[in-house]
């Protein structure tokens, strides 16, 4: 038996997670076309009979400001402290100098990192045609011992089961970590607090999924009939932003609300009741007590 912890680093937008779920096979980490959607670090569990591979998705790696920026920063750089093998996910199909920059970038958390390192070319499915892929290869080999370089694809499947075989290879031998029929270490309410602000970023625009922050209040499950009973506060900065998601006569709250409903429902079996409410709470992403609140402040 083999297992490990592997995170999986990057720039923002590079598909961690998308290919989070993919490798694990199932819907753990929030999925956006807009960069820094992950804010914390997210743990997917592979099982197979012979190994289980514990991965770690992270905010991308970036320079932005801020003291929320700064902590996610933080918890991208420390995600290579005491894991067995590093996944470096690469968008291929970026322009050459921004991949270039991604390398730059990205590298710095590895120059005292000691274990395995794969070079992750994703979302290869969008690369046409695939010769353009060699240069990226070559500048990837140049910049770093990479332990294997893998175009990758979360969409079509890419080399995904190549990698899930590769990482396996390395990885000590050692007993499951988790129970097999587990798939995450977070908490329900975690999941249920991501699910609604995916659809925020969906639905609304410009600043408010950035100053959104979603907290699960209380989780009831009755037995007549079947179903959960989730209440959860959505906090933004400013009462303009509460009104943008509250939308006229309610309608934008109970769109996401819905769309995060029928999800919530697919992944636990069960008919779901979501009641959301918007609050504001004055520049939370610069407080420090704020954060710490709404679980984003670093465990020591």
């Amino acid at each position: 038996m083999r297992s490990g912890f592997v995170s999986l680093i990057g720039r923002p937008n590079a598909g961690k997670s998308t290919l989070l779920n993919r490798l694990v096979g199932e819907k753990l980490a929030i999925v956006s076309p807009r960069p820094q959607t992950t804010r914390t670090r997210i743990t997917g569990i592979k099982n197979r009979r012979d190994a289980q591979i514990v991965f770690v998705d992270t905010p991308g790696l970036h320079t932005g400001g801020g003291r929320l920026g700064a902590l996610m920063l933080e918890t991208a750089q420390r995600a290579v402290e005491d894991v067995d093998v590093v996944g470096l996910v690469v968008d291929a199909a970026a322009k050459s100098d921004a991949v270039g920059e991604t390398l730059r970038l990205v590298l710095e958390p590895l120059r005292t990192y000691r274990g395995p390192v794969f070079c992750l070319l994703n979302k290869a499915d969008l690369v046409s045609p695939k010769a353009r892929m060699l240069p990226l290869i070559e500048r990837a080999r140049d910049a770093y011992p990479f332990r294997e370089i893998l175009p990758t694809s979360a969409v079509d499947g890419t080399n995904c089961d190549r990698l899930v075989d590769r990482i396996v290879d390395v990885l000590p031998e050692h007993p499951a970590y988790f129970p097999p029929d587990v798939t995450t270490d977070q908490p329900e309410t975690f999941y249920i607090a991501e699910v609604v602000r995916e659809k925020i970023f969906q639905f609304t625009h410009e600043e408010v999924p950035y100053a959104s922050a979603v907290q699960v209040e209380d989780v009831t499950e009755r037995t007549a009939p079947p179903c959960l009973v989730i209440r959860a506060t959505v906090f933004v900065e400013h009462a303009s932003q509460r009104g943008i998601l509250i939308g006229r006569g309610g309608t934008m709250l109970k769109r996401v609300g819905t769309a995060a409903r029928r999800d919530l429902e697919t992944f636990f079996g069960i008919k779901v009741y979501l009641e959301l409410v918007v609050q504001v709470r004055h520049n939370w992403r610069k407080d420090e007590r704020a954060l710490r609140e709404l679980g984003f402040m670093l465990m020591s």
